[in-house]
């Protein structure tokens, strides 16, 4: 999101350096007096009058110029207040009469996009801004020009063209603007993957541009290892001495710079091995053994501690043995032992333990707490529901579905579920999604008629036929005002209600998009079941996506294995395998790992972020997308 001081909405005054500003309100020298009156220099930059003031001083004016002028600032005045259709007319009524000025062309151009976006005719707007590359503007159009389109790029959410756009608009601004643009820059290009960056960064035709987008992949590609970082960066340098970000670093790749890779050759493993979690622990163990079998390293040595009689018990034993680095333990309830303040090493002193002033081993629990003091050599790993649901709702949103519909089951997870895709939903649209939430048994059914209208529309058949007798025809309508459903159910119920969703909706609507959780996957479903779920997106790990020679030996070894079971061993694998990263993708939040579990990143607080692939059923088979 472009700072608010940047990008701010353009309402009476466009982006401008006052020494711009200055060369454009200049006054005209003296002239002997021409045959017609002379157009007097009336500035477009920015519209402070009513409309209506300006329409007079049009309709007052002998000189066409003059008219255009003070019709495109009453056009200006118009979209300042809102009032799209009357800007719509004042540049309709102009349109043919223009004075074939570049800058005249220009505004009417760029205000007609202006009233196209605020239709949310985005893609119309940006064809508007096809300037000819002959037009000679000045730099307070150009501003214009490039922040508008960067924003309408952003709407349609085609973020490296809206890179394209700002690196040019930063060559129009003085300093200290410039700066907040490139921050800008930065952050957009840091969720996206390093393929694309790659990709993209070939384009010849913006040096700036390219450099941008080099800089971007270097930080995420070589950011595990510092010293290949800092190779790499030097040689950009070097190629790029007057690029905005050779004069300065972005502040967060500077950081990753300075900070050192955990390299741990004694790592704790906290697992509950004995006692009723113990079958869940070893499905993580066999993961975190099969990384290490998978790329052996002798100098390292992985002891795994029971925290069946206690988290802090097992925790002290693992430091007493020498760990340098600890993963775990697993329950949530382990994790808010070790996350008391009196805990720590034997070692540290009384003082220490007092002020707080304790140096943690580094630690990646696996799993997470709603409260914790950030730390930074703590992160916490957890396969989360509520987390998948969030993820749910950004894939949705980015699917271009703006009225989803819920159907969540009635338990807490259902509720946890639902609150947290509605808690993402609301903060990408600024409004909450439709929730209705299902019983088992014969209410799904209910539920399911009634969140989508068909109950209300048999009850209106009901009435008329009791008013004009049974003969006649009539099929029950369902509604036509949401364009996605997301369900929120265990495998059970999914073989249920995605057929009650198929048949309730009428045959004068074009059934939506439906999507669902990984805790919605049929365990060993036949193709039968499987063909019900037709048109059905998933989210689960990638892993579990596609069959591989991995994924068919875990198969073989661990045949009755659930997905939930297999999810634990990838999370296993994984944990293992980001000990040497976490420090970097903390410093770097835009750099991602791409796990067997998901893509993952790390927020400032020590959050592994997953962000899960996508699969639907065609055919009977699910396919990854």
């Amino acid at each position: 999101m472009l700072k608010k001081s940047v990008l701010k909405r353009l309402n009476t005054t466009k982006l401008i350096a006052i020494a711009v500003l200055s060369a454009v309100l200049f006054g005209c020298g003296t002239t002997p007096a021409p045959v017609k009156p002379a157009a007097k220099q009336i500035s477009l930059v920015s519209a402070p009058l009513q409309a209506t003031e300006y329409i007079d001083l049009a309709a007052k004016s002998a000189n066409q110029e003059e008219q255009n002028r003070y019709a495109l600032l009453a056009a200006h005045a118009f979209i300042n207040d809102g009032d799209a259709g009357s800007a719509n007319k004042t540049l309709k009524s102009v349109e043919k009469s223009l004075v074939q000025k570049p800058e005249i062309l220009a505004e009417h151009r760029y205000l007609t996009a202006r009233v196209l976006e605020m239709t949310s005719t985005f893609d119309e707007a940006l064809s508007q801004l096809e300037y000819p590359n002959q037009w000679q503007l000045a730099d307070w159009q150009m501003v214009a020009f490039h922040q508008f389109k960067a924003r309408l790029f952003q709407q349609i959410k085609q973020p490296i063209e809206q890179v394209k756009q700002l690196t040019l608009l930063s060559s129009y601004l003085p300093a200290s603007q410039a700066g907040e643009i490139n921050d800008s820059i930065w952050r957009i290009l840091q969720p996206m993957h390093e393929q694309t960056l790659l990709t993209f960064s070939q384009d010849s035709s913006s040096p700036v541009f390219a450099g941008w987008l080099q800089l971007a992949y270097i930080a995420k590609h070589y950011a595990i290892d510092p010293n290949q970082l800092v190779q790499h960066l030097g040689s950009w340098q070097h190629a790029n001495p007057t690029h905005p970000a050779a004069v300065k670093l972005p502040t967060d790749l500077e950081k990753a710079l300075n900070v050192q890779p955990y390299s741990p050759k004694n790592i704790a493993v906290l697992l509950p091995l004995s006692g009723s979690r113990a079958t869940l622990a070893s499905t993580v163990k066999q993961g975190i053994l099969s990384r290490y079998l998978a790329n052996p390293d002798d100098s390292v040595s992985i002891n795994f501690f029971d925290t069946a009689k206690g988290a802090q018990t097992a925790y002290q034993a693992a430091l007493d043995g020498g760990a340098e680095f600890i993963i775990g333990p697993l329950l949530q309830s382990e994790v808010e032992q070790l996350q008391q303040p009196a805990l720590a090493s034997t070692s540290d002193s009384p003082q220490q333990l007092l002020t707080g002033a304790v140096k943690r081993v580094p630690q990646l629990y696996l799993n997470h707490i709603e409260n914790f003091i950030p730390d930074d050599n703590q992160f916490y790993f957890a396969l989360s529901p509520a987390n998948e649901a969030r993820d749910a709702a950004k894939r949705i949103f980015n699917d271009g579905i703006t009225t989803p519909l819920l159907l969540a089951s009635n338990n807490a997870v259902g509720h946890r579920m639902a609150d947290s895709f509605n808690q993402a939903w609301t903060e990408l649209t600024q409004r909450p999604a439709e929730v209705h939430y299902y019983d088992a048994g014969d209410q799904m059914k209910v539920t399911v008629q009634k969140s989508l209208g068909v109950i209300d529309s048999k009850e209106r058949i009901a009435r008329i036929k009791a008013l004009l007798g049974n003969d006649i025809e009539a099929d029950f309508r369902s509604r036509r005002d949401i364009d996605a459903i997301y369900m929120i159910s265990g495998n059970r119920d999914l073989p249920l209600l995605k057929p009650f969703i198929d048949v309730n909706f009428s045959v004068f609507a074009d059934p939506v998009p439906l999507y669902t959780s990984s805790r919605s996957r049929v365990e060993g479903s036949s193709r039968e079941t499987a063909q019900e779920l037709n048109n059905l997106n998933i989210s689960d790990i990638p892993w579990l996506l596609q069959s591989s020679d991995e994924t068919r030996l875990v198969e073989e070894l661990w045949p009755s294995w659930s997905y939930s079971q297999k999810r634990l061993y990838i999370m296993g694998y994984d944990s293992l395998e980001l000990v040497g990263k976490l420090a970097q993708m903390r410093a770097l939040p835009g750099y991602q790992f791409s796990g067997r579990s998901g893509m993952l990143s790390v927020s400032p607080d020590g959050t592994v972020n997953r962000e899960l692939s996508w699969g639907r059923y065609q055919r009977g088979n699910l396919r990854p997308q």
